[in-house]
């Protein structure tokens, strides 16, 4: 089950379409579907979750809580809107895409996906750009 939960003013447009699409992406890498919670929010409250629970003293996007067992993709996905139209000014892409990019990034995390190395992280851009064409395919 994926729910998506608001800690701003900001929602998403067709929430029914995003979670299907999200299901398609757990389907597609082979993993079975558990309770996915997005949480979106703005850069202060992620920025006190990224101190208190990660000792990490920086502004970012996403922080994904993993609770995944065996083939069940299961966990709590935080985004700060506020970075997400950051950084879609930053890179000169739509505020849509840097969402979705955004969204698929924690699950592809979830799948075992990496991004700290120059490999890892261009796979990541593959997969997520891979995910977010995904999105515009009607099942």
């Amino acid at each position: 089950m994926i729910s998506f939960n608001y800690e701003t003013d900001f929602t998403l447009s067709n929430e029914a379409h995003y979670e299907e699409w999200i299901s398609r992406i757990i389907d597609s890498e082979g993993f079975d579907e558990g309770e996915i919670n997005y949480i979106f929010c703005d850069d202060e409250y992620l920025h006190k979750i990224n101190v208190d629970y990660l000792d990490h003293d920086t502004l970012t996007d996403i922080i994904s809580f993993d609770y995944t067992e065996g083939n069940l993709l299961q966990g709590d996905i935080f985004v700060s809107v506020e970075r997400v139209k950051e950084n879609a000014l930053d890179f000169k892409v739509p505020f849509e895409d840097e969402i979705k990019r955004v969204l698929s990034h924690g699950i592809l995390h979830y799948c075992g996906y990496k991004d700290k190395s120059p490999e890892d992280e261009l796979l990541m851009r593959v997969k997520e750009d891979e995910k977010i064409q995904m999105f515009h395919v009607e099942q």
